[in-house]
């Protein structure tokens, strides 16, 4: 029997995918189950598993577009698995040999005899090459007996702008549709919202105190690290209740504020940036959240994240801070409004209680669309998760540490 393969549908409004990597050859023996493909869709990069266990047959080529429902590949299911568990190899053709050719009897090769005057430069080009620091040895002369003319000393000296042997090779590859994709969403966020950027500064004197004295204790009961990344989403979390415009997005002529917080968290996967999706954040815990965005960030970087984890989401975390970036203006993912980057931890000197100290600093970056968001809104967000992130203990964990981390 012979089963024929579709591509299944990766999710709500996706209609086609492309074949990014076959993972077997025409003619292998397939086991059920096993990842045959990686396909993209135009939100994530997905395996294709096989349906039964049998001979392969390709009916697609990498690169190619097809259709949700489309046959990719036929499956043999009658065929026996060779032993060993080998894939049977098709016999390669003996190629025909090639009558030998006459070899012709080669003509004397004309040697040129340096003389005495050879790559000697005329007092010209002597001259020119002097000022321009070439030795006489690596020009080839033109003039009679191999002499170095003029002419000679001005061709070897390299003008500005003219390659000098150096690599100029170049490469062409075909965007994946993931990535052709965020390209699109990118520039339609640019070019269809009114972006704002607001900036500031935050003391992370505390949260390092407060890691350094219970992450190994943390660590040690949950299983997982006591990182940045819960403090600012519990910070930002508290900032969407105070500024809940900032928690809308614009549908037509209306605007849709949600009273729950689908917080996205940028990372960064083996095909490009992804933004798993952790639901009803305010439910979750700082043990809760830190579970949740290691687990996703797993599945990012293993390349198991569905499309279902990154739909939705009402306002993005993005940490540059991670690959060493000191400051940007993060898109915002759209259609949500809003979008906030963290940055790397500094030490800067600061003025406090009137005295220069030094002190771990991050800036902070929110990227806004002004359609919906407000000056007073967008200022007032970021000020109270600067708020949230210097004062955590009281902000953050209602002056109860050992409760909020559940020690």
């Amino acid at each position: 029997m012979v089963l024929e393969m579709k591509v299944p549908s990766p999710g709500e409004s996706i209609t086609e995918v492309e074949i990014a990597e076959w993972l077997v050859q025409d003619g292998d023996y397939v086991e059920k189950d096993q990842a045959i493909a990686e396909v993209d869709s135009d939100k994530a990069t997905l395996e294709l598993p096989a349906e039964e266990s049998g001979i392969i047959t390709l009916k697609a080529e990498e690169g190619d577009a097809v259709a949700v429902g489309e046959v990719v590949c036929l499956i043999d299911t009658s065929a026996a698995k060779p032993e060993g568990g080998d894939s049977p190899k098709t016999e390669e053709k003996e190629a025909p040999k090639e009558e030998p050719k006459a070899v012709e009897p080669s003509k004397p090769v004309e040697t040129k005899t340096e003389t005495y005057a050879s790559r000697t430069p005329s007092p010209a080009a002597k001259k020119i090459l002097d000022e321009k620091g070439i030795e006489p040895s690596s020009v080839s002369g033109t003039g009679r007996d191999g002499r170095i003319t003029k002419e000679d000393a001005v061709q070897a000296v390299p003008s500005m702008g003219t390659p000098t042997g150096g690599s100029r090779g170049e490469s062409r590859s075909k965007l994946s549709m993931l990535r052709r994709k965020v390209a699109e969403r990118l520039v339609s966020a640019k070019n269809e919202t009114a972006m704002l950027t607001t900036f500031n500064e935050v003391d992370m004197s505390p949260i390092f105190a407060l890691r350094k004295q219970y992450k190994e204790e943390f660590k040690e009961k949950h299983g997982v690290s006591l990182g940045f990344m819960s403090f600012f989403t519990k910070a930002v979390i508290r900032a969407l209740q105070m500024y809940p415009a900032v928690n809308s997005m614009i549908d037509g002529k209306e605007m849709i504020t949600y009273n729950f917080c689908d917080i996205s968290i940028a990372v960064s996967g083996p095909k490009g940036l992804m933004v798993p999706v952790i639901r009803n954040a305010e439910n979750l815990t700082f043990r809760g959240v830190e579970a949740e965005v290691k687990r996703l960030a797993l599945r990012a970087r293993d390349g198991q994240i569905t499309v279902d984890e990154m739909t939705g989401g009402t306002f993005t975390i993005s940490n540059g801070g991670v690959f060493g970036s000191m400051l940007s203006t993060p898109i915002i993912n759209p259609p949500q409004s809003g979008i906030l980057g963290m940055h790397n931890i500094v030490e800067r000197p600061i003025a406090k209680d009137g005295q220069v100290v030094i002190a771990p600093i991050m800036y902070v970056a929110l990227s806004y669309d002004h359609r919906i968001i407000d000056g007073r809104e967008s200022v007032g967000f970021l000020v109270a998760v600067k708020e949230a992130l210097e004062n955590p203990e009281e902000l953050l964990m209602d002056n109860n540490i050992k409760k909020a981390l559940e020690l």
